[in-house]
């Protein structure tokens, strides 16, 4: 079906509806795939993957993570979580020590290469918010804060489809 006014188009249960506006969900996916292609042919220039990444920068570059910790903090399942932590150790960007806090738990910390690794996923992200404050104005990025924050705030509460406001 070819859309008159627009040529924004959503699959949804393989029918392609014409739309004259995009949906909120369409601009969020389509943005948040933008930037992770971004982090993950970053992160591919150093042989790295955009979650190895983003799993560096949660880590305490002193203190280092109980791993329990690392999947709430980066909203990782427990299974992808464990899969990048075993990457990431083959990698010989961490290593697992015990909790001295905790006998049964395990802490996450950096290797020297891990902490070489983490500066540079760190540079990128500062590049990344720097360039779009750039390009993008403090009012708007302030709003931009706001709404999202609104929206989590909003999905997180579980009471998306009520009707009051």
């Amino acid at each position: 079906m070819l859309c008159k006014h627009s040529n924004n188009f959503v699959y949804l249960d393989s029918i392609i509806l014409c739309m004259k506006e995009k949906t909120i969900d369409y601009i969020l996916r389509a943005t948040w795939i933008a930037v992770s292609k971004f982090y993950s042919e970053e992160a591919g220039k150093k042989d790295s993957t955009m979650a190895t990444g983003f799993a560096l920068i949660s880590i305490d570059p002193d203190e280092g993570a109980p791993s329990t910790s690392l999947g709430p903090k980066m909203g990782m399942e427990a299974t992808s979580l464990s899969r990048t932590l075993k990457y990431m150790e083959e990698k010989g960007l961490i290593e697992r020590k015990p909790n001295p806090a905790d006998g049964r738990s395990v802490l996450i910390h950096l290797t020297p290469f891990g902490r070489e690794m983490r500066e540079y996923s760190k540079g990128v992200v500062l590049r990344f918010d720097e360039a779009v404050k750039k390009h993008i104005s403090e009012d708007d990025l302030t709003t931009f804060k706001l709404v999202a924050q609104s929206i989590t705030d909003l999905v997180q509460s579980k009471n998306i489809y009520s009707t009051e406001k």
